[in-house]
């Protein structure tokens, strides 16, 4: 009974993010509870519905005006992934009996039915997982989640799924991958086997190490591939997925010439050097640049930014307190308007409300999920500083008002790798 009132409570602060746009901090909502309102409007109707089996049939599914004809299927895996590598770290925390508690404990119970189904054959969600190379892209933010919150969602799936995923996630060595981010993809699947203890290809592991270093070009940013391009890829793929990979080959105890700590050190300090970035690409007024392609990820190009305050990892230039701020005032400039959701609650083509014209041509609203990466910290339980801390202002916000604020300046890889044998 007391889950049920605690839900209902919870579903009243959800209606509190669904009204128009207000000026400044709604009166009595802390930041957590915004947070935790629009992580449950993202993750309800995809959840809910794909518990139950019918996800496919009842979502409104968007393609880009530009889209190439591949199987609109694909938008399912894209939708399911995506937004449970956001979720996981949250979804991992232990119940309580808070009105947050029951949302998140009925939000897992979703998750762990819509686990099943995605792998059961005969499910009406079963997802896409033996067509279209894209299929490789959303099974790595799958098996993201199962890293992220190993013990909340991995453990408790019983043994047909779990043998039915590794089977998957094996398969997908038919897609050879560009020669682009896209090894990433591969490389987070096999490192998630090998931390699970399933067979695994090394090679496919290890060729991602190499080439990621490669085409590292300084100052924590990532080429995508031979030649620079100028867009969020190194929030989007790189520095999230590069920082797993290597996590996950430590956690394996599985040796090789590589020497994966010492890989793992580096990135984290070329992480951290790209957070300092973000962070300062965010104006007073919670904005951030728009530039490069994807951008209809949304909050996904402040992805490291996240990962690393919910690792407690961020550089010692940003006091958690400023981060959170941050990523809240650009939360709140763009989804406090309707235009980001469909009239089945699902979220729409668009940077911030509907704007289906800046869609590439693979883009579909699946693909949009990957805004729930921003939603990491909230794995951190609510007496972490990052949530007790009082409110500070961000870099931007510090220079643009005439205060103190750190310099910036030039990272240089400081820890040289070599390997073993």
């Amino acid at each position: 009974m007391l889950m049920i009132k605690n839900l209902m409570t919870f579903i009243i602060l959800l209606a509190a993010v669904a009204q128009p746009a207000v000026a400044g901090k709604r009166k009595g909502q802390t930041d957590r509870e915004y947070w935790c309102s629009l992580a449950y409007k993202m993750a309800r109707p995809v959840l809910e519905k794909m518990a139950d089996g019918r996800l496919q049939a009842d979502m409104q599914v968007e393609v880009s005006p530009t889209w190439d004809g591949r199987d609109r299927r694909v938008t399912y895996m894209e939708c399911f992934g995506r937004l449970m590598a956001g979720i996981a770290p949250w979804l991992a925390l232990p119940d309580d009996g808070t009105a947050e508690g029951a949302g998140r404990r009925q939000l897992r119970e979703w998750a762990l039915a819509s686990y099943r189904n995605a792998v059961d054959p005969q499910s009406p969600d079963y997802l896409l997982w033996r067509n279209e190379g894209q299929t490789l892209v959303d099974a790595a933010y799958v098996a993201e989640s199962f890293v992220r919150a190993y013990d909340a969602l991995w453990m408790p799936l019983d043994s047909v799924t779990k043998a039915r995923y590794i089977d998957e996630f094996t398969r997908l060595r038919r897609v050879d991958p560009p020669y682009t981010n896209w090894f990433l993809f591969s490389s987070v699947i096999e490192s998630f086997l090998a931390k699970a203890g399933a067979p695994f290809d090394m090679f496919r592991v290890n060729t991602a190490i190499r080439k990621t270093e490669e085409w590292y070009v300084g100052d924590g940013w990532y080429a995508d591939g031979p030649e620079f391009a100028f867009d969020y890829y190194s929030s989007y793929v790189f520095h999230p997925m590069y920082l797993e990979t290597l996590r996950n080959m430590i956690d394996s105890k599985r040796g090789s010439r590589i020497d994966y700590p010492k890989y793992y050190d580096r990135e984290l300090r070329r992480a951290q050097k790209y957070a300092i970035v973000l962070e300062r690409f965010i104006s007073p007024e919670g904005t951030f640049p728009v530039f490069g392609r994807s951008v209809p990820y949304r909050m996904a190009a402040m992805q490291p930014l996240a990962l690393l305050a919910r690792m407690e990892r961020l550089p010692r230039e940003l006091t958690p307190a400023q981060v959170r701020c941050a990523l809240t005032a650009v939360m709140r400039r763009m989804f406090d308007r309707h235009e980001n959701f469909n009239e089945g609650g699902y979220l729409t083509i668009g940077f911030c409300g509907s704007q289906p014209g800046i869609a590439d041509w693979y883009t579909n609203n699946g693909s949009l999920y990957m805004a729930s990466l921003a939603f990491m910290p909230l794995g951190l339980p609510a007496d972490n500083a990052f949530w007790s801390s009082p409110a500070e202002e961000w870099t931007q916000k510090k220079a643009w008002g005439g205060e103190p604020f750190p310099k910036d300046h030039v990272w240089k890889d400081e820890i040289r790798t070599k390997d073993k044998y």
